[in-house]
């Protein structure tokens, strides 16, 4: 059993680091030449050690020796500072071309993360944390470059530190050497042993920085309500309990590293010790400077022998974040099958008994849906909340696929179009406004309407009744909102998602509490710029405004994921059923206010 579980995690880790290694490829020239300056540094080390055996020689013949054809007492100073020179160009040649490899990859797997974000479908976000996945952008990807590149670095320039120093070793004496060589079994073993608890550990430690980028990110973004509850020394705890478990998991592998290090250590010098016994033992006819160089060079081995067994650690540091990160690369984007590419539709919307829920569950969130909208209604979805409003809105452009039922546009199944296709016919405003970092006008014109003409911003701006407020702003439409719009109110962001979807001009537009965050005299304007706006456009409205529902050509009430009732204000109101007890509780004193 040992044995088939030593087999997998070595078939694991190589499955793994040769994927990861499939990142260097483009780099391949820079990644050679940082590869022939490791040899360089490497050739290097055994020369000092040739060098004494003529300078110890030369101390016993009075300095009346030769060096390379040179008297001594000069050739050997020069030989010093060119071996030097050389040694220096190896090893700026490794290192910089090196690091340009690893930068380079680690530029290429954030890019290729970020990507895979725009293409995962919703279901992944629901069951995934932000901390975590913005965790893997940013920590993970420069974990795993411990393991592309800084162990390369490692293992080629202490691998062939070795290979050279062992050659000299062998051409010195080899029966020595062999001896020496006998420690090279129980090196292996316990580097293998070691290696299983670096990649455990590191898992787990990739883990809690999860943890900590997501109390973090949470405390940030919600820091007025942290502060308007007295959330802080809650959120202090937390971030403690997170940073606590980074801090233990991390002391955890430095402890495992520092037993591993010493103790392989002692292992070398023992070896080591044995040799210089031999070496005095059985001097035969070799000279003091032999003598000298042997022991020099079988001295210059113990540092590079435990870089490469530490470089075990880099390499499960790196293929435990690599892991994460291929799990993530390998998920399935979102389901596009879509053929049907229309430049425009007339926004008739058919559904025919549609059934819904959420995947990984039993409940179902919308159950026999069937309605039809023709182009240019106004449909007003009203219910408790929970009864499936929101999940019925977030069907028809996608974010969701359903798989019993149709919904059909222009009797085309929403399936069956391009997704992007889809969703450019649809313009959408939810209850909770995104906006990004960057001015006015950027938040407006958006994605695909970043080309829009200035004047038709400017028109949607003033149909979305927010011209008065962005023309007091310090930049007008060249002002930042700052993150998520943090320097502007709740009522002018939703003014902006009006603003924005105002822009695209789309044949359908859908509504989800979009008048919401907006005071009342705001409202009457939006709503007045909606009328118009609605005129030949097909409207879903998720909203609890009576003034907005009472408007709409139909009213369809929602409950447990079924339409219990549906018609105009006034059919409704005079079957005196669900809508008429929602009215009273929901609109009652909205109603008294209006009047």
């Amino acid at each position: 059993m040992a044995d088939v579980q030593q087999e997998t995690f070595f078939q694991s880790s190589l499955r793994i680091y040769l994927r990861l290694l499939g990142y260097v490829k483009p780099y391949w020239i820079p990644f050679a030449i940082s590869i022939v300056g490791f040899v360089i540094f490497a050739s290097s080390q055994p020369a000092m050690a040739w060098m004494l055996k003529y300078f110890v020689d030369g101390l016993t013949d009075g300095n009346s020796g030769q060096f390379l054809g040179v008297p001594l007492l000069w050739g050997f100073p020069l030989f010093i500072v060119l071996v030097a020179v050389y040694q220096g160009i190896g090893s700026f040649l490794g290192n910089y071309f090196l690091a340009k490899v690893s930068l380079g990859i680690v530029h290429d797997l954030r890019t290729a993360l970020f990507n895979n974000f725009l293409t995962l479908p919703n279901q992944y976000f629901d069951n995934h944390n932000s901390g975590h996945l913005v965790s893997r952008v940013t920590f993970n990807t420069t974990m795993v470059t411990g393991a592309a590149t800084d162990a390369i670095k490692v293992v080629f320039r202490e691998g062939m530190t070795v290979i050279f120093l062992f050659a000299y070793l062998l051409w010195m004496n080899w029966k020595l050497t062999l001896v020496l060589m006998a420690i090279l079994p129980v090196i292996g073993l316990m580097v293998n042993s070691t290696s299983k608890k670096f990649r455990k550990q590191s898992k787990k430690i990739q883990a809690a920085m999860g943890d900590v980028t997501h109390v973090t990110s949470e405390t940030i973004t919600g820091y007025r309500v942290v502060r308007s509850f007295g959330g802080e020394s809650y959120e202090t705890e937390r971030f403690d309990k997170a940073s606590e478990a980074n801090r233990e998991r991390g002391l955890k592998m430095t402890r495992t590293g520092a037993v591993f290090t010493p103790t392989l250590q002692l292992v070398t010098y023992g070896a080591m010790a044995f040799v210089m016994f031999l070496v005095l033992y059985l001097r035969g006819d070799a000279t003091a400077g032999d003598l000298v160089s042997y022991i020099t060079a079988a001295g210059l081995l113990p540092k590079p022998v435990r870089q490469l067994s530490e470089v075990s650690a880099n390499i499960q540091k790196g293929i435990a974040a690599a892991e994460s990160i291929f799990e993530q690369l390998d998920e399935e984007p979102e389901t596009d099958t879509g053929t049907v590419e229309l430049e425009r539709v007339s926004g008739r919307i058919e559904v025919r008994d549609l059934k819904f829920s959420y995947p990984n569950t039993d409940k179902l969130v919308l159950d026999d849906i069937s309605f039809t909208i023709e182009p240019g209604q106004m449909v007003a979805l009203v219910g408790r909340s929970g009864s499936g409003k929101s999940t019925l809105a977030s069907l028809i452009p996608r974010f969701y696929q359903h798989t019993e039922g149709e919904i059909l546009i222009d009797g085309v199944e929403v399936a069956d179009y391009k997704l992007r296709n889809l969703r450019r016919h649809i313009a959408l405003v939810t209850q909770h406004v995104t906006l990004f970092n960057d001015t006015v006008a950027n938040n407006i014109a958006y994605g695909d309407l970043a080309d829009a003409p200035r004047d038709a911003i400017i028109e949607a701006i003033e149909k979305a009744y927010a011209k008065e407020f962005i023309d007091k702003l310090p930049d007008g439409l060249e002002t930042l909102v700052g993150e998520n719009g943090v320097l502007l109110s709740g009522g002018q962001r939703q003014r902006l998602a009006i603003a924005r979807a105002l822009l695209k001009n789309a044949p359908l537009l859908i509504l989800d509490e979009a008048t919401s965050a907006l005071d009342t005299e705001s409202e009457r304007h939006i709503q007045a710029a909606l009328d118009k706006v609605m005129e030949g456009r097909t409207t879903l409205v998720i909203a609890h405004r009576l003034s907005t529902i009472e408007k709409a050509d139909i009213i369809m009430v929602m409950d447990q994921g079924k339409i219990v009732e549906r018609g105009n204000h006034a059919d409704l109101i005079a079957q005196n059923g669900y809508y008429a007890r929602l009215h009273s509780m929901q609109f009652q004193d909205e109603a008294k206010a209006e009047s």
